[in-house]
Order: C-alpha cells, then structure tokens, then sequence
C-alpha cells in the first residue's frame, strides 16, 4: 500500500483525536469554571505511526486491507488522573457520553497485567465528519494515575529498545517499582482530602485575587488615579496578611466601588 494512501486512512483516526481531546479538556474546564474538583488532570493523544501499525499486523498476522476491523487502538487517548479514586469517575463520565459508544473494557486496575502494567481500557465507537460524509472509527481511550503513567512510559520504552526480549533482572526491576508506584498511589488516596482541601484553597485564592485585580485595572480607566492607587496599596497590604476571610472582604468592598462607577458610566 502506499504512503500517500495510508495517511489518507489515517486522516479520520487524527481528526477523531483532535475533537475527544478538545471534549476532554472542556469537561475538566466545566468541574474547574464550576468551582468543583476535576478527576482529570490532563489529556493526551496520538495515531498510531504507520510502522507500528504494519508491525503490529505483521506480529498478529492480520492482512493490510482488514487492519481497521482488526486493530483498536490505530486511535488513542491518554486521560491522566492525580488519583486512583478518578479513574471510576472518569469512566462513569465517559459511559453517561452520548456521542461515543462502549464497545469493550479492560480493568486493569484491579487485574493487572504480569508486567505490572496497570491502566483502564475502554475501546469506543466515535463518528468524525469527513469530505466523504460520516465515518465512525474505534478509539482507545487509556484512564490512568499519573504515577502509572509515568511507569508505563518507562516500561514502553524499554519494550522498544529489546524488541519483546527483556532480560529478566530488567523484568524484575520493573516489577518491583510497579509494586511501589501501587504502594504510592495508595499513600496518595489516604492524604487525598488534605491535598484536595489544599488545592480547592489554592484554586479559590486565585480566583479571589484575579476579580480583584480585574477590577482595579478597570477603575484606572474610570477612576481618580490617586483613588485607584490607595485602593491598590490597601489591596497589597491585604494580601500581605495571607488571610483569605480579609482577602475575600476586600474583593466584595471593591467590588461595590466597581459596580458604582459602572452605574455612574450608565447614567
């Protein structure tokens, strides 16, 4: 088959990538715009690279024209969580989906693989709009904790340089750190609230901070400057303190003064 054609197989398989990453990372932005926590951390993607698709063929002894019947993961995307607990929620979110289709799971979470490979599989039907109308495509979507990211990663690489022939004190030296990556990502879950509680603070303060100084750049065009730089001087002093419950008192007090000067700006 030749190049030029193959990447016009792929095309739709790129397009399917592009438009799940972009779904993905508006459903993180929707817990984040709502003031809730997110289960994803990021998202990832990638066709498959047409050798590895012609070796994997080869290694399944699959014929060239039956290769998008017979592989699933010619699509992928990769959804990182900072906790094992987000996996569930991740995957529940995805099946509530009513543009993609389950068509097959692999926990292997809970059951993982004699490596010490540990990721959740889901495989899911996906229809992109090409120039030749609707064409629906499998894609494989991995749910997994950045801590057994960051394993396999390792693991792939080293799967890549021996060609499928691993030593065996590498084997081992795999599994054991698979065994401490389970053994991090549960000392994580048992600290999960107070790093939770830490990040919600963080993401709050912020969010406080940022009106505030929305809106003392917005009085520099309206206000007295000598106004608008005491108001700046109260604010940093304020923030100085380190006390959100003063911090927070003083964006309600300024968004008062704001929305007068809007309301002078009506009339």
């Amino acid at each position: 088959m030749e190049l030029q054609l193959w990447r016009q197989i792929l095309q739709p398989y790129a397009l399917a990538v592009d438009e799940l990453i972009v779904k993905m990372n508006h459903m993180k932005n929707e817990f984040e715009y709502a003031g809730e926590y997110s289960p994803i951390e990021s998202v990832h993607g990638r066709v498959k690279k047409i050798s590895s698709i012609l070796e994997k063929a080869q290694r399944k002894q699959i014929e060239l024209d039956d290769v998008e019947n017979q592989l699933d993961d010619i699509a992928g995307v990769r959804i990182i969580c900072r906790f094992v607990e987000d996996i569930d929620k991740v995957v529940e979110l995805i099946r509530q989906r009513s543009d993609m289709t389950i068509v097959q799971e692999k926990d292997y979470i809970r059951g993982p693989k004699k490596s010490g490979y540990r990721s959740y599989h889901l495989i899911v039907k996906y229809t992109v709009q090409s120039l030749e109308g609707p064409k629906e495509l499998n894609v494989e979507i991995q749910v997994r904790t950045l801590a057994m990211n960051f394993w396999a990663t390792v693991e792939h690489s080293l799967q890549y340089k021996y060609k499928g022939n691993m030593p065996a004190h590498v084997k081992d030296k795999l599994l054991s750190s698979a065994e401490a990556i389970v053994t991090l990502d549960d000392e994580m879950s048992v600290v999960r609230k107070e790093i939770l509680d830490a990040q919600n603070y963080y993401q709050h303060k912020t969010m406080v901070v940022s009106n505030i100084l929305s809106n003392i750049e917005n009085l520099y065009k309206v206000a007295n400057k000598k106004e608008v730089l005491k108001i700046q001087d109260e604010f940093i002093a304020v923030y100085k303190e380190d006390n959100i419950k003063k911090i927070e008192h003083f964006g309600k007090e300024l968004d008062i003064v704001a929305e007068s000067y809007r309301a002078q700006r009506i009339v």
